[in-house]
């Protein structure tokens, strides 16, 4: 018998131990699918509801950030969160010819302006926004 039809039975085997121990199940036996879940649109409590929640609270700890520069000869892109026990939260360095484009995501505190600064042909150009963080990702 050559190696892989072994493999092949061996494997088969397995399955069908797996089956009468009951360690897979067949389809008819596996939980109903939630259509009302998988219908809802938009809404996060919404759709928490139809997955058997109450409700859902914003975690801070992972806030996601994307930011994008349009600034010609972009260097370096860097968030500073300014209410976080160290302002810098990354620094991302844009080689030469690299599309100036960073996502991440940064721990915050509390609720803080979040300032993403770009150093482009040697100059530093900022904008800010207000982020509100409703439970705390890290300490002070």
């Amino acid at each position: 018998m050559n190696s892989s039809r072994r493999k092949v039975l061996q494997g088969t085997a397995v399955m069908g131990l797996a089956l009468v121990a009951g360690l897979v199940k067949p389809a008819a036996a596996r939980a109903e699918w939630n259509k009302a879940a998988f219908e809802v649109k938009n809404s996060l409590n919404d759709a928490v509801k139809a997955l058997g929640g109450s409700g859902a609270t914003e975690n801070g700890a992972v806030v996601p950030f994307t930011v994008t520069s349009k600034l010609p000869k972009t260097e370096s892109i860097a968030l500073l969160v300014e209410k976080n026990p160290n302002i810098l939260a990354a620094n991302f360095f844009i080689p030469e010819g690299t599309e100036p484009w960073v996502n991440t995501r940064i721990k915050m505190g509390q609720t803080s302006h979040v300032i993403a600064l770009v150093k482009a042909d040697g100059k530093y150009y900022y904008t800010s926004k207000e982020v509100k963080v409703t439970l705390g990702g890290c300490g002070g």
